[in-house]
């Protein structure tokens, strides 16, 4: 595994796939760039999953989480983002990643985007 900045998720079966459980994490040295004036925006993300069938590896969180550095984005857009890719490379069960980025210009900025996968359809008989 590369030791920098990507945008690569790397995963691994989990280990209780039977079973619904809640993993959370606490990222609070976020940082990206403001796309207007290129100024640095840090902030905390904490992200909190319930895993079906892979869990995201942490050491490429960081990498991933680490690459937005010297990127210009929007706080809506990159919180967005990162749950999108998240979503992408595990396909949770459920996925709720918040922004909480620290005060500019006199306002704190709190972003919170979540996905719930749909439910399987059930086939079968249906009585009328």
């Amino acid at each position: 595994m590369t030791t920098k900045p990507n945008r690569s998720l790397e995963t691994f079966a989990n280990p209780n796939p039977e079973r619904d459980y809640e993993i959370r994490f606490d990222c609070p040295e976020f940082t990206c760039l403001c796309p207007k004036t290129g100024q640095p925006d840090f902030a905390t993300l904490r992200i909190r999953y319930v895993p079906d069938r892979a869990c995201v590896e942490l050491k490429s969180l960081k990498l991933y989480l680490w690459s937005f550095r010297n990127d210009g984005a929007f706080h809506e857009a990159v919180t967005n983002q990162i749950l999108d890719d998240l979503v992408a490379a595990m396909k949770p069960r459920r996925l709720t990643v918040e922004g909480d980025f620290m005060v500019r210009g006199g306002i704190r900025t709190v972003i919170e985007v979540n996905y719930v996968a749909k439910a399987p359809i059930k086939r079968g008989k249906t009585s009328r």
